[in-house]
């Protein structure tokens, strides 16, 4: 099989700017976030973002990153609205094309199976409707003549996800509680690039848990890069939690501030050396 491993600097080095870009995960919840931080680091702008939003939107918002955002919301769970996400809306920063959750996973669905559209009854009778006038209504054509919303597919030039491990051709195992969609979004994407805690051989993908966390075939990855800890700030279920701490520093620093500590580095050992540090400071 393919070796498809990677650093966060190669999967970079394959974006470009104007790309629509899936990020995975939930909330403040098992985000590729070493690959936000590489984003990070180029010069790559004027992106859409396609995410259940969190960190993930917040630093990439601060960054004047992003064109339009495509979510159901942007939250650090613990912290109810992500704040660098309501500064950039309040400002103006960038467009925002706001979905119902389940409006949303079938528009991952829908781009998944290479459909322009599913129908949906979520979003009926509610204000998605008057906040997105593009979106558009079909009818059944069976003798129910149901009137549905006729949610656009969730097509992506790049996917990016993080899961608990990996092999190096791609497929790729969730230990956690929840799978967030990650498989969805490696299928919708013309590419996909996953991180992993940890990279192991493919025979022991089956052992570290029942057939299910398998949860991302190697026929839609394009790349994989171990980064352990490559979820900080947020969590990776069973290997850790949210870094509580460091999320509220997170959310009440401003931006210039918390980006000349943490992501003003090389690389990302260099943000995991910072982080560190600033836990032992917080121990003295």
């Amino acid at each position: 099989m393919t070796d498809k491993s990677m650093t966060p600097e190669d999967v970079v080095g394959r974006l470009r700017s104007g790309m629509t870009i899936g990020i995975g995960g939930w909330g403040s919840r098992r985000k590729p976030m070493a690959l936000v931080r590489a984003l990070l680091r180029s010069k790559i702008t004027g992106i859409t973002v396609v995410s259940y939003g969190g960190p993930d939107v917040g630093l990439l918002a601060a960054a004047g990153r992003i064109r339009r955002l495509v979510a159901p919301f942007a939250t650090l769970d613990s912290i109810p609205l992500e704040p660098h996400f309501r500064a950039a809306r309040e400002s103006g920063a960038f467009a925002l094309t706001e979905l119902d959750e389940a409006m949303f996973m079938w528009g991952l669905h829908a781009a998944a199976n290479r459909l322009p559209f599913l129908p949906v009854r979520a979003g009926l009778g509610s204000d998605v409707m008057r906040v997105n006038p593009e979106l558009r209504t079909v009818t059944s054509p069976y003798t129910d003549g149901e009137e549905f919303v006729a949610v656009p597919a969730l097509r992506m030039d790049a996917a990016l996800v993080h899961l608990d491990r990996a092999d190096r051709s791609g497929n790729a195992q969730y230990l956690g509680p929840d799978p967030y969609f990650d498989d969805l979004f490696c299928e919708a994407a013309d590419a996909a690039y996953v991180s992993c805690e940890r990279l192991v051989e493919s025979a022991d993908l089956a052992k570290s848990g029942p057939p299910q966390s398998l949860l991302v075939s190697r026929h839609s990855v394009t790349g994989v890069v171990e980064a352990p800890n490559g979820a900080h700030f947020t969590s990776c279920v069973p290997d850790y939690g949210r870094d509580e701490p460091f999320q509220k520093l997170y959310a009440s620093t401003p931006w210039p501030e918390f980006a000349a500590r943490f992501l003003s580095g090389p690389d990302e050992s260099a943000y995991q050396s910072a982080v560190q540090a600033w836990h032992e400071e917080q121990q003295r």
